[in-house]
């Protein structure tokens, strides 16, 4: 059956299909990917999609998403399940898709589920009509593209990978399905006993499907009857327990999460961390890995990250491998545990039951993801950035460095607690300080995973390079001050005011090629300008561009849902009435992600026209100019003052302020383009003409001066930190 047939009675179809959205406004979670301002919403809604991949767990709307396509493209949509079909069946959609395209010009968008199924000839079968545009391709894959798809394939697809549903976008499914009247049980009454609606939240660990499968079981079986005949239904706590299984522990042997479970395994013995060694072993054995795989990347890291700083390493692990042999599970875990201690703190430990201390969170945490910084990175690194932060311990004095090897929620747990006796005591002082350093030093950040990737799109990078080079020397100085260190996801949305000839402008589009730019100017020709600038490009691609001289509507035009990863600005705050407000205004749009740049000039007596000439002129200039900045107290702040004014709107973030002067030579287009409405209204006209009367008969130096500032909003990570590490200091002073 077609996987999109509406042929299906509605009332003989499960929840889970009932509930599928049906076009982007219903579609729940995934905002990287399709949230406002994002690069796959805009092609959805130009219809103007490219071949794509979606990647991601089971029950993230992967297929989901496909429907909403389906649903809003011109195009002519087929689909496949790769289980099911192969090249015959491709062969008659490709012949089909020819005919359309031939006869009546109508694109063809092909969806196969479970791309990754199919074998590497099936998979070559497609490529060429990828290539020439027969058809779209979407894939949808729940493993990593890079490895199970056609690296041909990959390489003419956007990838797009999926995450798992936050708690959140699970209770919102769920509304939706217990108000929807049409679809769902919106015709009913229906209560939840405190806390039963949150354990079936809980144990479906982000998969919306699993949620709703469990919830229609659990309303259709709450009563006597279904429908009740009073129409009302009451869901208790048990009833909700009964309906949803604990969730297995993420794991696939032959999968992704295969390979970044065992180089975290390996990452922290080499970090000498023995707590996540724990986590990261128990995670494998409670997944079913095999032993003798774990005990034979322990050999390989016993000679790579210990040798002969310690010989007896090799001689624990083949010790206990060899044991595991003859007495295997269950009690061999204690082996597994024994080998991957010693490693980890290079020191024999006889502490084996902290295992079971792992083992339970496992149980508890299966939905914690491995650390970005931990995962894989020796196959697509260049992709989803995974690797990306990780510090080679060997690259740091006595072999460690301090960095967090656990999952997030559980940073500052403690498994290992060395003993007092024999080697443990020799090493217990080490892992404990070796503790307190991590945890101080522990800066968490998982927004570094890339989750979007296009192709490389030469013309655009051509385009943009080309654009950010056509600077003068001190306006490139400042532009890469202002963006020095600063990353943003590939699918961020980056605002920029007052954005002129594009200067805070092609670095932001440089670093989102799957998110949305947008530009403010003052001036219908600068909107002009940048437009037939950007002409060159993909019109998907190019930024979109406001008119507002005064900036303020244009910013209140971006809907509060708009995710704005970066603002960034240039002289907004020369004139100190419209810059308080412009700062009033960023701040409500900001978020507690948002980075904040900032670029002004800073108008100081030196940079004044009467620091150039002498005599009488000089007198009336400088009278004239203190009538001028009298008005606008900002003209003559130093810095001080206008980092106090940015730390009042922004009292919580990280400020990075700094200046940068650049000495220029003062020439007669200059110096009038300086002579403004302002000085006209204090001074004689003859006045200018004297002035470049002067300017003719010397060289005159003169300093511009303009202010950086960088706004990084504080982190919750932090604040959870902070108790983390008092917690440690508590545990700490105890074992002491």
């Amino acid at each position: 059956m077609d996987l999109f047939s509406s042929s299906v009675e509605r009332s003989s179809e499960p929840l889970a299909s009932r509930m599928r959205p049906r076009n982007l406004d219903e579609y729940v979670g995934q905002e990287h990917i399709i949230g406002p301002g994002r690069l796959l919403r805009r092609a959805i809604q130009l219809d103007q999609l490219s071949s794509v991949i979606f990647y991601g767990p089971p029950g993230t709307g992967k297929t989901t998403l496909a429907r909403v396509i389906a649903n809003t493209t011109k195009s002519h949509f087929s689909t496949l399940n790769a289980v099911l079909a192969g090249v015959k069946e491709l062969d008659e959609e490709i012949r089909s898709a020819k005919e359309r395209r031939d006869l009546y010009g109508t694109k063809t968008i092909l969806f196969i589920d479970e791309v990754h199924r199919w074998n590497k000839r099936q998979q070559d079968a497609l490529l060429p009509w990828v290539e020439n545009g027969t058809v779209i391709l979407i894939g949808a894959t729940t493993e990593n593209p890079y490895f199970e798809v056609n690296a041909a394939l990959v390489s003419r697809s956007r990838v797009f990978q999926l995450k798992k549903l936050e708690e959140e976008d699970l209770f919102k499914i769920a509304r939706q399905a217990l108000s929807d009247k049409e679809r769902g049980y919106g015709k009913y009454e229906i209560t939840f006993e405190p806390g039963a609606l949150e354990h079936l939240v809980s144990v479906a660990s982000g998969d919306a499907r699993s949620l709703l499968n469990a919830l229609e079981l659990a309303v259709e079986t709450s009563g006597e009857t279904f429908p009740p005949k009073d129409g009302r239904i009451y869901i208790s706590k048990e009833a909700a327990e009964e309906s949803i299984q604990q969730r297995a522990v993420l794991y696939d042997k032959e999968g992704d999460y295969h390979f970044d479970v065992i180089s975290a395994f390996i990452k922290s013995i080499r970090g000498s961390d023995p707590d996540a060694t724990l986590y990261w072993l128990a995670k494998m054995v409670s997944a079913g890995e095999d032993p003798r795989f774990i005990f034979r990347r322990m050999l390989i890291s016993a000679s790579e990250d210990i040798g002969l700083a310690d010989p007896n390493a090799i001689r624990v692990v083949e010790a206990c491998a060899s044991a595991f042999d003859r007495i295997g599970l269950p009690e061999g875990r204690f082996h597994l545990t024994e080998a991957a201690l010693y490693l980890a703190t290079t020191e024999k430990s006889n502490s084996t039951l902290a295992f079971f201390d792992a083992l339970s969170d496992v149980e508890k945490e299966s939905k914690d993801e491995v650390p970005n910084h931990l995962k894989d990175d020796s196959r697509d690194s260049e992709a989803f950035a995974h690797g990306k932060g990780y510090l080679y311990p060997h690259s740091y004095k006595d072999h460690w460095v301090a960095q967090q090897y656990l999952p997030s929620s559980l940073v500052g747990k403690i498994y290992y607690r060395p003993g007092d006796l024999g080697y443990e005591k020799s090493i217990r002082e080490k892992v404990l300080e070796h503790r307190l350093e991590q945890l101080e030093s522990i800066n968490i950040d998982e927004g570094n995973e890339v989750l979007t990737w296009s192709p490389e799109d030469k013309k655009r990078n051509l385009w943009l390079n080309r654009a950010m080079g056509q600077r003068s020397t001190g306006l490139k100085k400042l532009r890469d001050n202002l963006y020095q260190g600063v990353e943003i996801p590939r699918h961020a949305n980056a605002l920029i005011i007052n954005a002129g000839t594009g200067l805070l402008l092609y670095p932001a589009m440089k670093m989102n090629p799957e998110g949305s730019s947008i530009a403010i100017v003052r001036k219908k020709e600068e909107k002009d300008a940048l437009m037939h600038l950007s002409s060159e490009i993909d019109e998907l691609l190019r930024p979109s561009v406001f008119v507002d001289p005064e900036y303020i509507n244009a910013i209140n035009s971006l809907s509060n849902d708009f995710d704005l990863s970066l603002i960034a600005a240039k002289d907004i705050l020369i004139d100190l009435k419209k810059g308080n407000e412009i700062l009033k205004k960023i701040k409500e749009k900001s978020n507690e992600k948002t980075i904040i740049l900032i670029a002004t000039a800073i108008a100081k007596r030196s940079s004044r026209v009467s620091s150039f000439t002498d005599g009488n002129l000089k007198e009336k200039l400088i009278e004239a100019e203190d009538k001028i900045y009298s008005s606008s107290p900002l003209s003559s702040w130093d810095e001080k003052d206008l980092e106090k004014t940015v730390k009042f709107y922004f009292p919580n973030a990280n400020i990075d302020y700094m200046t940068l002067s650049e000495e220029r030579h003062i020439d007669e287009n200059v110096a009038l383009s300086w002579w403004t409405k302002s000085y006209s209204k204090v001074l004689e006209e003859n006045m200018k003409d004297i002035f470049i009367q002067s300017l003719k008969e010397r060289d005159v130096p003169f300093n511009s001066t303009s202010a950086i500032i960088k706004i990084i909003p504080n982190k919750k990570e932090q604040e959870e930190t902070e108790k983390s590490t008092k917690e440690w200091m508590s545990v700490h002073s105890k074992t002491k």
